[in-house]
């Protein structure tokens, strides 16, 4: 009888290509090397001509593991009594399906029947033993052909609720290619592997100790078999340690560390792109959860974020893993407990906190707290160390927190309102943004509404919003806004009666109301009901309670006010020894002690006044530069405090006047400089009282103290900050590039990148952009000013962007004098600065009080001027400018004449500032005749006389001189504004032919009007070409300065657009057209004007006027200019440092034709 046919498999050459793991492919054929860790034996497979059958394994469902354990992967075993055939591990989705479409060809005769099995594999690489039993089926060949040729379904027990099934599909064949077979394995280490599998299973099902710990022993024994240095000891310890960890979830086994030290050993043996790295982390995070759930571990918590971390990446998205470790048992529970640990804003606590938020993607349910959290963190940080990109940051997570909270959310109110505290409390103390304090108050309001009147924390609500309207009743001095912060405070303290936890903070906000409402109004109740409040929060405070310092510095603050009415000196007394008692409890660099120096100053200085006794005024000084040096303290605070020093310093006549205005100059500076925006930088630079005339006072200080040089360099680090600020940007570096090229570059790169992002600040109108612009403006700041400090610790460069000394600003002179008119109201004075030695002081007997009724009587008498007849008599004006010749002028002139011995026609510069600035210095005269009835001289028959905003502006226009481009002129004339622009300028279109006649034939000419006189075609014209001349309408913003312009034909040609220009090549403008040459009155010093702007953009020589212009009539001066700039004599020849004399002799030229203020409205600015 012939022998029997063996059963014949043959496995498919295609691969699983969706699994995204390597897998350990099996069977193993006989003819290659055995790699299984057991020995068996192979046997070769007989040949038939036998009927095969195709059966095509096409994907599984509801494939659940008895153990609830995460398998690698699935497989599939078909075997009779001695072949198995085994399918490639496939992936679980997080669906509990997998796919495989693999085909295995069986011959029908080897057996009658045949074994179906799905597997787990509980590992993707080397597989150890034959993985869980999922389901199993015996089948025969019948039931397998009864089919037919479509795909199947076949349904296994049940598996923890569901019937896990496979799809196959089934073919008859006649033949068998290369059949492959694999032995039934036998071997203990496989055979006690899936003997614990097993146990393990059924203790997770019937909940049976015996079941687990035969299945450990099992899981011993094979550990014991596979030691340190096997290649299956990983799968080994991770197998025993999930059994333990099983039986400790179930309270079986107590010992979890051993437990979790198996996990941690077999990850070390699974590094980073192990295959089975992934379920290695998930099981140790595993162990680390269950171990806080029941001992609460922070370590445990924090540990199980980082691994999540690194293990969400890796397990991709649509896996069962993935579905595992983003459930409620996963990152779910790890995000909560971290939210729930205590808040540490420490450097690894931040970081602890970034990573959970990396847990939390878009749409994540905890992700509103996990960043309120963040920004918690954040925030005390700021508190700190005062490193304002925390705060930012923390403001910029609320705000997305807020947006995560529909309206009717049960946390939207507590974001709100902490969203609130941060920009009202916090950023608006630092920075005095008065934008980020009426959002504040808006926020407040709103949390109000969302919360009934019984809510339990009322009380903080109203105490909040009482907070920012105390803030913004300082700012804008609206006693309704002290009022109904009393009264919101006073309600506060209705929901706060005696042993209220928030009882004291109540008492002292209150006090605080009545104290500033006090020092506004002087109502005496308010400041003895403020200190009955704040000794009674101070009694409720716990020396522990670390808002302490806070109550003892306020508490001192009103006994110290009221001492200055009372002179008890038992009050003065305690307010001392009480801000001594914080200072002596806050460590070095706690933000609170800014309060506590803040206070000691006003103790001090209060005995002082009364007393007189100078130790005091000296004590107050050193804590008022303790108080303005503070570093954790934000720039407005620190101006305030130096302000004041300023001020105290003057009335008393103390030596340290000069160190506070240093100090103020700084500030100022170091303040502006981190607003990202032109316009917010004016906006930060005018909202403090008394600043206006810091530059001239602290001038003024220093000729007092007759420091002549040193009133130079403060008035130039003062006056024009705006465009040093702005003129950092566009320094020149050819000396750099010599020293150090690379340096070199990255500056200049660093310039336009800190240049660009101020640009694009100024645009945006929504708070939450407005933010991120901020914060990026600033950290590229601090990438620039990183760099320049590199640049100062080079050889020659130590001074590089400094604020300039006076043997720098010396070259402003050097083609004249440059005089500065010096308008304080400590002293008037003109410091004259020579080609050469030290500055001449010149004491002018006008004081600041008259300049200001000359500068408003001048305004009069051109309005008024402008309505008379041409030939009338502007006497009006001829009488302001002999007082102007008499007081101001004649002074400086005979020192001209007499000490610096400067010959007549030679050219002089003049500098105004504050008053000065809005007077025609340039037009005094005497109008005198003498007895041999010649005229006396004015001011421009002696000298001529150009302006300039600053004397770094002279020396950089100077600079840019020596690279000169071809010269080209475009005049650019708008006569025909669009609607409601203003009116028709009738004698503009000529004005441009008589332009076009005079310009030498060599310049390269051009002519923009009517509608090719647009904005962008101005701009165009003003980049490509070196001479410009804009004869159009005019107008200067008075309130605000960056918005003046020159109209065109569609949009205005505004400041800020030319600002924005950097135009190197340009050489002059003629501005024909009013105001042009006008400052606006809120910031004198700044010179922000459109001649300026122009300056400023790279145009060496600049004509502008300093009120309004006719057109017909100022065509005169245009002629006569253009005539004397373009002298016959001199064919060709384009110098931008003729217009000054062009100008002068212009003028003098048109007297007849032209009346008096159309002739002095006209000034030169630059080279």
């Amino acid at each position: 009888m012939p022998n029997s046919p063996r059963p014949h498999f043959s496995l498919s050459t295609e691969l699983h290509p969706q699994s995204p793991y390597p897998y350990h492919r099996l069977p193993l054929p006989l003819i290659q090397p055995i790699v299984d860790p057991c020995h068996f034996t192979s046997f070769m497979s007989g040949s038939s001509e036998s009927r095969y059958i195709r059966l095509e394994v096409i994907k599984g469902k509801n494939l659940r593991a008895l153990s609830k354990r995460i398998p690698a992967g699935i497989f599939i075993s078909i075997s009779d009594s001695r072949r198995r055939w085994k399918s490639p591990i496939s992936v679980l989705s997080s669906e509990e399906s997998a796919a495989w479409g693999d085909t295995v060809t069986l011959s029908s005769q080897a057996s009658p029947a045949f074994s179906v099995e799905i597997r787990a594999s509980y590992e993707a690489d080397r597989m150890l033993g034959s993985g869980e039993v999922i389901g199993k089926l015996e089948m025969s060949w019948d039931d397998l052909l009864n089919h037919g040729d479509e795909p199947f379904d076949i349904s296994f027990s049940s598996v923890r609720g569901v019937h896990p099934s496979l799809t196959l599909k089934v073919a008859v064949v006649h033949a068998c290619d290369d059949a492959l077979s694999d032995s039934l394995v036998d071997c203990k280490i496989a055979r006690d592997t899936d003997a614990g599998h097993a146990r393990l299973a059924k203790y997770v099902k019937y909940k049976r100790v015996p079941h687990l710990k035969v299945a450990m022993q099992h899981f011993q024994l094979v550990l014991d078999q596979c030691p340190v240095g096997h290649p299956d000891h990983a799968a080994a310890l991770t197998n025993i340690a999930y059994a333990r960890l099983e039986g400790y979830a179930r309270n079986d086994l107590q010992d979890i560390d051993a437990t979790t030290s198996l996990f941690r050993e077999a990850l070390a043996l699974r590094p980073q792109h192990h295959p089975d790295h992934p379920l290695s982390l998930y099981n140790l995070t595993k162990a680390l959860n269950r171990r806080h759930i029941k001992k609460s571990t922070a370590a445990d918590i924090r540990e199980a974020a980082q691994l999540y971390q690194e293990l969400l990446p890796l397990c991709p998205e649509g896996t069962y893993i993935r579905s595992i470790v983003e459930g409620p048992d996963g990152v779910d529970y790890v995000i909560g407990g971290c939210n729930n640990l205590p808040k540490d804003a420490s450097e690894e606590g931040i970081c602890l906190r970034r990573v959970v938020l990396e847990l939390c993607p878009q749409g994540h349910q905890l992700r509103h707290s996990t960043l309120d959290n963040l920004s918690w963190v954040l925030n005390t940080r700021f508190e700190q160390r005062g490193n304002i990109d925390d705060l930012d940051e923390s403001i910029q997570f609320l705000r997305e927190a807020v947006s995560l909270c529909p309206e009717g959310h049960s946390d939207l109110a507590f974001y709100l309102n902490n969203l609130a505290v941060a920009l009202g409390h916090y950023r608006f103390n630092h920075q005095g943004k008065p934008n980020d304090l009426d959002e504040a108050i808006s926020l407040y309001e709103e949390v109000l509404r969302l919360g009934p009147v019984w809510h339990k924390h009322r009380d903080v609500s109203l105490d909040n919003l009482g907070s920012a309207l105390v803030k913004r009743f300082k700012k804008r001095k609206d006693i309704d806004d002290i009022t109904r912060a009393i009264s919101l405070r006073r309600e506060a303290l209705t929901l706060s009666p005696p042993g209220h936890p928030d009882r004291d903070t109540t008492l002292n906000n209150l006090a605080l109301a009545l104290k500033t409402r006090y020092e506004e109004l002087d109502v005496s109740e308010d400041l003895n009901e403020a200190i009955d409040l704040y000794r009674e929060s101070l009694r409720l405070k716990r020396l522990d309670n670390p808002a302490r310092h806070v109550t003892l510095c306020s508490l001192s603050a009103v006994l110290s006010s009221r001492f200055t009415h009372t002179q008890k000196n038992e009050d003065v007394e305690e307010a001392i020894t009480l801000c001594q008692e914080s200072l002596e409890a806050l460590p070095s660099l706690h933000p609170g002690r800014y309060l506590s120096y803040i206070s000691l100053k006003s103790a001090y200085l209060s005995r002082y006044q009364i007393l007189h006794d100078p130790a005091d005024l000296s004590l107050a000084v050193e804590n008022f530069r303790l108080a303005s040096g503070y570093p954790t303290q934000g720039f407005p605070n620190r101006i305030r405090t130096a302000l004041r020093w300023v001020a105290e310093a003057e009335s008393h006549q103390h030596d340290s006047a000069l160190e506070a205005y240093q100090v103020c100059l700084e500030l100022f500076d170091n303040h502006v400089i981190t607003r990202s925006s032109i316009i917010s930088r004016r906006e930060a630079a005018t909202a403090f009282s008394g600043a206006r005339s810091l530059p001239v006072d602290a001038a003024s200080c220093a000729i007092r103290g007759d420091n002549l040089r040193r009133a130079v360099e403060l008035v130039e680090q003062g006056r024009g900050q705006q465009w040093s600020l702005a003129s950092r940007l566009k320094t020149p570096v050819e000396d750099l590039e010599s020293a150090n090229p690379k340096l070199a570059h990255d500056y200049l790169e660093l310039s336009k990148l800190v240049s660009n992002a101020t640009q694009d600040s100024a645009d945006s109108t929504d708070r939450a952009a407005a933010d991120l612009a901020e914060t990026k403006y600033r950290k590229l700041t601090d990438q620039w000013e990183a760099a320049v400090a590199e640049i100062r610790n080079l050889q020659g460069f130590s001074r590089f962007l400094l604020p300039p000394l006076y043997a720098d600003l010396q070259a402003a002179a050097r083609h004249g004098p440059v005089i500065i008119l010096i308008a304080s109201q400590y002293s008037c004075s003109a410091v004259i600065v020579p080609t050469s030695g030290d500055p001449h002081n010149v004491p002018l007997s006008i004081a600041l009080a008259d300049l200001k009724t000359l500068k408003d009587r001048f305004t009069r008498a051109i309005r008024h001027a402008s309505r008379m007849n041409p030939a009338e008599t502007r006497t009006d004006l001829i009488v302001l400018l002999r007082i102007v010749w008499d007081e101001i002028m004649l002074p400086i002139v005979n020192a001209l004449e007499n000490v610096l011995k400067l010959k007549r026609r030679s050219r002089i510069w003049l500098c105004p500032t504050a008053a000065f600035t809005s007077i025609p210095l340039h037009a005094a005269h005497p109008f005198q005749t003498r007895a041999d009835r010649s005229k006396e001289p004015c001011l421009e028959d002696l000298y001529i006389c150009s302006y300039m905003p600053t004397l770094s502006a002279l020396i950089r226009s100077r600079q840019m001189m020596k690279r000169r481009a071809t010269p080209s002129f475009v005049a650019i004339g708008q006569g025909q504004p669009g609607t409601g622009k203003g009116k028709a300028l009738s004698a503009v279109d000529s004005e441009l032919e008589l332009v076009h006649k005079l310009v030498p034939a060599t310049a390269n000419h051009t002519t923009i009007s009517g509608d090719a006189a647009t904005r962008a075609g101005a701009l165009q014209a003003l980049e490509e070409n070196t001479w410009v001349h804009l004869a159009c309408h005019g107008k200067q913003d008075p309130t605000q300065p960056y918005n003046s312009h020159f109209v065109m034909r569609d949009e205005h040609l505004t400041l800020l657009d030319i600002m924005d220009r950097d135009i190197p090549h340009a050489e002059f403008a003629f501005l024909s057209a009013c105001h042009t040459a006008a400052g606006d009155e809120e910031t004198p010093d700044e010179v922000i004007h459109l001649a300026a702007g122009l300056q400023f953009s790279g145009f060496k020589s600049v004509v502008g006027t300093l009120w309004e212009v006719d057109d017909a009539v100022a065509k005169h001066v245009v002629q006569a200019f253009y005539t004397y700039m373009f002298h016959p004599k001199e064919v060709g020849v384009m110098n931008p440092t003729k217009a000054a004399w062009a100008l002068n002799r212009a003028t003098h030229a048109v007297k007849t034709t032209v009346p008096l203020e159309q002739r002095m409205v006209f000034i030169h600015i630059g080279v």
